[in-house]
């Protein structure tokens, strides 16, 4: 399973904690570090709202706009460099999600990123979709606030973009025609994981639908994974036992921070314990393969049972029920020989507890 810590912008602004979050996400185990990347004028109008969690989080008043929010929390695009030489050295895997199609050229054109994760809020950016598959990059792609029509018309988008001519004029009918092509579900198998995904922060419990990660594998075809807004580590580990093979979670530095996302974020040590939990489940979770495993067979012949002499036996006599019954003891014959034994003589005595051969 990759572990992917969204630092997202839990930074607050300050390249310092940015890159204090890097290096914590790879002390914690985590596979990949993500951030966020945008331009706030290319994101939201002056007019935009903030969200209720946006607000309850911040502790602000209806009049804030999501640009006053965002432009504290927008880092630099030479800042980005950093990250990844940061990354980089601390052996984590960089990765960012773009808000913009600027954003997202430029992770890809100028940072040399393969790989960009696109949030539910762009799900339906068609334009932004498009043109990161023209540029055949791979895409984890978060499905919060969907259904699985809308999940089918962003994978449209998205074969459209990796099939299609450059001269070709996107359409809805054009989508339905590249995502129903034989060449869209191998490049989509290839190129997209979608992540199953509730937008609430932090989510409770009864809005997760976790189930719904078995019927987006079995809808789609392509690996699934968890973006995880929940608390605790608890749905994160039931989604890996669903069958995810990506999970997402927040990490802070502290979640008493001010900031959006720090309340629906894990701190550095609950992070690690959560990635050793998940760790040991990929060991027990094994291969479905049903047969004796290696650190059991010590204790085979230990707890199996062996046909033995329930009372003293003749040479010559008939084994039966009353006097041959299934005991542990050593060296004796499988207890599968029990019914076979019944009724056939014997071929020496026995004395009591004695195993039968």
């Amino acid at each position: 399973m990759i572990i992917i810590a969204e630092a997202g912008v839990n930074h607050n602004g300050n390249p310092d904690l940015a890159f204090e979050l890097v290096r914590v996400s790879a002390k914690a185990g985590a596979d990949v570090v993500k951030f966020q990347t945008f331009r706030t004028e290319k994101l939201v109008t002056s007019q935009a709202r903030q969200a209720n969690y946006q607000k309850r989080n911040l502790g602000v008043s209806d009049d804030q706009t999501q640009s006053d929010m965002l432009r504290k929390l927008e880092l630099d695009y030479r800042v980005f460099f950093e990250l990844k030489a940061e990354c980089d050295s601390c052996g984590i895997r960089f990765l960012s999600t773009p808000f913009d199609v600027g954003s997202a050229l430029f992770l890809i054109d100028e940072l040399g990123e393969s790989l960009l994760k696109i949030g539910s809020g762009d799900f339906d950016n068609l334009p932004l979709l498009i043109s990161i598959a023209r540029r055949g990059a791979k895409v984890i792609l978060s499905s919060g606030m969907t259904a699985l029509g809308d999940i089918e018309m962003s994978l449209g988008a998205l074969a459209f973009g990796y099939l299609a001519d450059v001269d070709d004029k996107p359409s809805l009918s054009a989508f339905q025609a590249a995502y129903a092509s034989a060449e869209a579900r191998h490049i989509l198998k290839e190129k997209v994981t979608i992540l199953h995904c509730t937008t609430e922060y932090p989510a409770p419990p009864e809005s997760l639908n976790l189930n719904a990660i078995t019927t987006i594998a079995r809808s789609f075809g392509l690996d699934v994974g968890f973006s995880d807004h929940s608390e605790g580590p608890e749905a994160a580990i039931a989604a890996r036992v669903l069958g995810a093979t990506v999970l997402e979670k927040h990490i802070t530095l502290d979640r008493s921070m001010p900031g959006p996302d720090h309340k629906a974020s894990m701190e550095p040590t609950d992070f690690a314990a959560m990635v050793r939990q998940i760790r040991n489940l990929d060991a027990a979770l094994g291969d479905g393969i049903k047969r004796m495993m290696i650190a059991e067979g010590a204790n085979k012949a230990i707890a199996r049972k062996s046909p033995v002499a329930a009372a003293p036996i003749r040479a010559g006599e008939l084994f039966s029920e009353e006097n041959m019954t299934l005991k542990r003891t050593r060296g004796g014959a499988p207890a599968i020989r029990y019914y076979d034994l019944l009724g056939q003589p014997s071929s020496h005595s026995f004395d009591v507890d004695e195993a039968i051969l």
